[in-house]
């Protein structure tokens, strides 16, 4: 591990828990992400999920987010990494543990939000120029099945300047 991110490894202990959740497709393998409409991580595609409420479990979290941005139930889904991001130059208020998940089943169809417009893609195929620059270092692994286990220091204009990423 390098000596950054090993120092705010350190220092911020206590993450804020965040969810996100990608659906796949059992017939034909293909992802569902979302372009990010307002707020943090505008303008970028990524997985749905958000910010737990006060007393809500993880899980919880996961279905209520994935509910309020596209309109669908997950009913099931795995856990399949946990990921620590940590933000240089003063975004430490955005240092978060996040908790990532796999939807295999869910009630509904994915529909627009005020906050994410949803689109399916071939997990070969997706648009990581118009993602957070971390997701090419594990999204692919985790989608074919992986468990993964990372952390990530961005820099100014959320730059990966280190990373640790392990894969099982």
């Amino acid at each position: 591990m390098d000596n950054v991110l090993a120092r705010f490894e350190g220092m911020y202990k206590n993450l804020r828990a965040v969810t996100l959740g990608y659906l796949i497709d059992r017939d034909n393998g293909n992802v569902l992400i979302a372009m990010k409409k307002r707020g943090f991580g505008v303008g970028r595609w990524n997985g749905v999920g958000g910010k737990l409420k006060e007393g809500e479990s993880v899980r919880d979290a996961m279905i209520r987010e994935t509910e309020e941005e596209i309109g669908v139930t997950p009913t099931v889904f795995e856990e399949r990494g946990v990921i620590r991001f940590y933000f240089d130059g003063g975004h430490e208020d955005w240092n978060q543990e996040v908790h990532v998940f796999v939807v295999t089943s869910w009630e509904g169809t994915p529909k627009e939000s005020e906050e994410m417009k949803p689109k399916w893609f071939a997990k070969n195929d997706l648009p990581m120029n118009e993602m957070w620059a971390d997701d090419r270092y594990w999204l692919r692994d985790l989608l074919d099945g992986k468990k993964i286990n990372a952390a990530f220091l961005f820099g100014e204009g959320d730059k990966v300047l280190e990373s640790r990423v392990e894969k099982s």
